[in-house]
């Protein structure tokens, strides 16, 4: 099974509640106005993101947007340093700790949600053993896909039972592929599952569900930054984490404000992301435990070249969460 991850993975790979704790008063901020360059992933779960620039100015910050449609352009951002912090997927630190950088630090998660496999309509898949024949639409290297193939090994279900077709762009090519009958079936995320469910272009398979996996879990996202913004920047970068906990606590105990959010943040229409928002749990899960049982695992699974799971936590810094709250 190694060989079959690595082989696909190489073909495209070079909410509410749960927070407990309340966001602090704004931190002071640098003397003089300091300009963080931030990268946005449009996804639901990072909606957070949409205000913080109004936020950040009480602390003598400003924000330069820089947009990004994948996980994994965020990551090459962050790695050459052209951004200062961004969010990017749960794997994305081992792999580029694997890569030989240790330049992006993990700062916290973001969010978690139930996840099922996306099926057109008409197609029948209810269990696992449906699976196999089907021509199933994965993005490997996303976050979604770890937490599908994680999934899929845990059950002892063989990668070769269905079809894997990569799906080449963002979520937007899933939907399309799904509609023109090219796949039976999607593991996506956040808000295209639900845009197809409530086009009528598909149904969530209830009873395949992959966002349980030991090794990997639930978490959808998480927030990063570069090392030398952390050093340089630090004020600053409290201001951002403050900014952005204080947003996610705002939208997370109001779900109707989260769906309007969400809506303006990915440019989708509301009665799809309200039900989007019904699946999101804002609020990050992950921790340095469930870091390093992920990077095990896709070293295992062949998606990464080396074992880095025991040097992750030099790449995960809570700290700047635990000061603003």
């Amino acid at each position: 099974m190694k060989v079959i991850y690595r082989i696909t993975l190489a073909a495209a790979l070079l909410g509410h509640a749960g927070l407990s704790v309340a966001v602090g008063p704004a931190p002071k901020g640098p003397a003089q106005t300091q300009t963080l360059t931030v990268g946005f992933v449009k996804v639901g779960h990072l909606s957070p993101m949409m205000d913080i620039a109004e936020r950040m100015k009480t602390c003598n910050v400003n924000v330069k947007p820089a947009e990004f449609v994948r996980y994994a352009d965020a990551r090459t951002a962050l790695m050459s340093g052209s951004v200062d912090v961004a969010g990017i997927g749960p794997a994305d630190l081992a792999i580029a700790l694997a890569q030989g950088s240790d330049r992006v630090v993990g700062l916290t998660g973001v969010a978690s949600s139930p996840k099922y496999l996306v099926v057109r309509k008409g197609v029948k898949i209810n269990d696992w053993k449906d699976l196999a024949g089907k021509r199933i639409g994965i993005a490997p290297g996303s976050a979604v896909w770890f937490q599908w193939a994680a999934t899929l090994a845990e059950k002892g279900i063989p990668y070769n039972t269905f079809k894997a077709v990569n799906v080449q762009g963002g979520g937007t090519a899933f939907v399309q592929a799904l509609k023109r009958g090219d796949v039976d079936a999607v593991a996506l995320w956040e808000p295209f599952e639900s845009q197809m469910v409530v086009n009528g272009d598909a149904y969530f398979a209830k009873n395949l569900e992959y966002d349980k996996s030991k090794s990997v879990g639930a978490e959808l996202g998480i927030l990063a930054a570069t090392r030398d913004a952390l050093q340089s920047k630090h004020e600053a970068m409290l201001c951002f984490m403050w900014a952005y906990k204080s947003e996610e606590e705002k939208l997370a105990k109001d779900p109707e404000a989260f769906a309007q959010v969400y809506s303006k943040y990915t440019g989708l229409p509301l009665d799809v992301t309200r039900e989007s928002a019904k699946l999101i749990k804002l609020g990050g899960v992950l921790d340095l435990d469930q870091l390093r049982r992920q990077a095990k695992t896709f070293y295992d699974l062949g998606v990464i070249p080396k074992d880095v799971s025991a040097e992750i936590g030099k790449v995960w810094d809570p700290s700047l969460v635990k000061a603003v709250e």
